[in-house]
C-alpha cells in the first residue's frame, strides 16, 4: 500500500498512522468511490454545492429562526479559513479542536478547518476537562475553536496540560471573537489542495478503557460515507430538510447533518438540545422531511402520544443502537413510516449495514450498503454460515486506523474491521443484531465506557471500589448501574447515591452518570482477584427478566 504525496507541512497525523500491515483491507468497488489523487473534502461539500445549486438555497435553519444560505455558509467557512491561516498561523496538517453544540458557526468552523488543510478534532460540548484532556494530549491541537458558552473546560485543559493551545471563542462579543474576526475578512479563500488520502478528521471514540482511541479519516473517507449510505440508501432530495439529534462530534451526526444534506442541495435543521417530545413538535412546525435519532427518542415520541407529528417525514433513520422490532412496527402501523435502521462505528465513520423502503425486513438491521461487504467471524477468525452468531466483520472504502494505538491489532482481524458486535446472517443475507461483545454500555444512543465511569466513581473520597455494568431499561435501552463499596462508617443511602451521581456529573459528560447506584459490602472477584462483572450483569438481568 502506498499513500499519495502529502500536502501537509505538519505531518503529525500521517506519521502516526498504524503500519500498513495493520490496516484493514480497503475496497473501492463502485464508480462513485474512485477519487482523484488531490481532493479537499470541504471544497467538494460546499464549493461544489454552491456551483451546482446556487448560492441562494437555504443551507441551515435553526429552531431559533436563524437561516444561512449556501452562499452564506461558503463565505463564512472561507472567512474561518482566512482567520486560521492569516491570523492564527495555521499550516496544513495542524490540528484544530472544535467544541460546540450543533449550530451554524460550528459547521462553518468544521468546513473552514478542512479548507485550510487542517485536521479537525470535533468534541462534544458536554465533555468535561477530564474527558477532553486525553484527547488533547493525544491529538496535540495547536488551536481550539470553542463556542463562547463552553470555554471553561477548555481553559482548564489548556492551563493544566496544553499551555501552547491557542483558544478562540465564537458567538460572543468583543473584537477577539471569531465571528468579529471573520467579519473583517473578504470571504475569498483558495482551498488547500490536499491529497485524497491526507488526514482530514480525528474522531475520538468513547474511551471505554479510560484512554479514548482516536480514529483517523481521510478527505476521501468523508465523501465515501455519502457515496455509500448517503446516495445508496438514504437518497436525500434537494428539497429535504434534515434534522438529527446527534452532535457533530459523532460521525453519525456529521454525516446526517453536514455531509449528506450539502452534497444533495438539501437544508440541515440544527437543534442544540430538545427532548424527544419537543423534537416531534419541531418536525411538524418546521416541515422537517428527514429525521435521524436514536431508538430511545422514537420510543419516547410514541409514549408521549406525538407520533402523528412525524407524519410529514419522508424518511426516518435510527442508529446508535438496534431499534426494537415492536417500536418499528408500531411506527409503521401508526403513520406508515418505515424507519431506516443501521449500524455504523466511529472507526468506519458512518453506517455500513442498513436497508430502506421495501428492502427493510423488520427485526433485521439490513444488508451491507453499496460499497461494503460483511461477514460473521467465529472465535478463530473463520467465516461462519448463516444462522450462526458471531463477530460482525466489515470491509469497504473506509476502515479502522487508530492514531498511534496498539489497539489497532484487536479491531482489525485478517483485513476485516471487527466492530465488537455479535450478529448473525440469515439465508437471504440480512444481518440481525444480537449484542455487544465488549463492556460498552449503549444508553439512549450514547456509548459509555464502563471502566471510565468506574474510574470517576473511585475517586470519590467515600468510595473504596466500584463496578459498572449495563442495566436493561425500557426507555433508554440500557442505563449505567454502579455497584459501590463505601469506606467503613459511611452509610449507603439515597442521599449518598445522589451525591455520587452528582460527583460523576462534575467529572464526566452528564449522560455518563450512573442512574442506578447500589451499595454493597464487597464486589465479586475470581481467585486471582479479577473483578467479575458478569456476576453483576446476571444480577440486574435476572431482576429485569422476572
Amino acid at each position: 500500500m502506498q499513500l499519495s504525496p502529502t500536502s501537509h507541512i505538519d505531518t503529525f497525523a500521517r506519521d502516526r498512522l498504524p503500519p500498513f500491515e495493520q490496516w484493514p483491507r480497503l475496497e473501492f468497488t463502485t464508480d462513485l468511490l474512485r477519487y482523484p489523487d488531490r481532493l479537499n473534502a470541504a471544497a467538494e461539500i460546499i464549493d461544489a454545492a454552491v456551483a451546482a445549486f446556487g448560492p441562494d438555497r437555504p443551507a441551515i435553519r435553526t429552531d431559533g429562526g436563524e437561516e444561512w444560505t449556501y452562499g452564506d455558509l461558503l463565505r463564512r467557512s472561507n472567512q474561518v479559513a482566512q482567520v486560521l491561516v492569516e491570523d492564527l498561523g495555521l499550516v496544513p496538517g495542524n490540528r484544530v479542536l472544535l467544541r460546540s453544540p450543533n449550530n451554524p458557526w460550528a459547521v462553518a468552523c468544521w468546513l473552514g478547518v478542512l479548507k485550510a488543510g487542517g485536521v479537525v478534532v470535533t468534541t462534544m460540548a458536554a465533555l468535561r476537562a477530564r474527558d477532553l484532556t486525553p484527547v488533547v494530549a493525544k491529538s496535540l491541537p495547536s488551536i481550539a475553536l470553542v463556542d463562547h458558552r463552553f470555554l471553561e473546560e477548555v481553559d482548564v485543559v489548556r492551563d493544566s496540560a496544553a499551555p501552547d493551545l491557542v483558544v478562540v471563542s465564537f458567538g460572543g462579543s468583543g473584537d477577539g471573537d471569531l465571528t468579529a474576526r471573520c467579519a473583517a475578512k473578504s470571504g475569498a479563500f483558495s482551498n488547500i489542495l490536499t491529497a485524497a488520502d491526507d488526514v482530514a478528521l480525528f474522531g475520538p471514540t468513547s474511551g471505554s478503557t479510560g484512554a479514548p482511541k482516536i480514529t483517523i479519516h481521510f478527505h476521501r473517507d468523508i465523501l465515501s460515507i455519502d457515496n455509500t449510505f448517503g446516495r445508496g440508501v438514504l437518497r436525500l432530495e434537494a428539497d429535504d430538510v434534515v434534522a438529527c439529534t446527534a452532535p457533530l462530534a459523532f460521525t453519525f451526526g456529521l454525516g446526517m447533518l453536514v455531509v449528506f444534506p450539502l452534497r444533495a442541495g438539501a437544508c440541515m435543521f440544527l437543534v442544540e438540545s430538545a427532548t424527544p417530545a419537543r423534537l416531534a413538535d419541531l418536525v411538524e412546525e418546521h416541515g422537517i422531511t428527514v429525521l435521524a435519532t436514536a431508538p430511545t427518542a422514537y420510543k419516547q415520541i410514541l409514549k408521549a402520544g406525538k407520533i402523528d407529528k412525524l407524519r410529514g417525514l419522508r424518511a426516518a433513520v435510527s442508529a446508535g443502537e438496534h431499534i426494537p422490532q415492536g417500536v418499528w412496527e408500531q411506527i409503521e402501523a401508526d403513520i406508515k413510516l418505515k424507519v431506516i435502521d443501521g449500524i455504523g462505528a466511529t472507526e468506519m465513520l458512518h453506517i455500513f449495514i442498513s436497508a430502506a423502503g421495501d428492502d427493510i425486513r423488520p427485526g433485521a438491521t439490513g444488508k451491507p450498503v453499496p460499497g461494503f461487504r460483511a461477514t460473521i467471524l467465529g472465535p478463530d477468525g473463520e467465516e461462519l454460515p448463516p444462522g450462526v452468531e458471531g463477530r460482525l466483520a466489515v470491509i469497504g472504502p473506509v476502515g479502522c486506523r487508530y492514531l498511534d494505538d496498539d489497539r489497532q491489532r484487536t479491531y482489525v482481524v485478517n483485513g476485516w474491521n471487527v466492530t465488537g458486535d455479535t450478529f448473525y446472517r440469515d439465508e437471504d443475507g440480512y444481518f440481525h443484531y444480537c449484542s455487544r461483545t465488549d463492556n460498552m454500555i449503549v444508553s439512549s444512543g450514547y456509548n459509555i465506557g464502563g471502566p471510565e465511569v468506574e474510574a470517576a466513581i473511585d475517586t470519590h473520597p467515600d468510595v473504596v471500589e466500584s463496578a459498572v455494568v449495563a442495566e436493561p431499561d425500557p426507555e433508554r435501552g440500557s442505563i449505567v448501574c454502579a455497584f459501590v463499596v463505601l469506606r467503613d462508617g459511611v452509610e449507603g443511602d439515597a442521599a449518598k447515591a445522589k451525591e455520587i451521581q452528582d460527583y460523576v456529573k462534575r467529572q464526566l459528560a452528564p449522560y455518563k452518570y450512573p442512574r442506578d447506584v447500589r451499595f454493597r459490602t464487597s464486589l465479586p472477584r475470581n481467585p486471582s482477584g479479577k473483578l467479575q462483572h458478569y456476576i453483576l450483569r446476571e444480577i440486574v438481568e435476572k431482576e429485569h427478566s422476572q
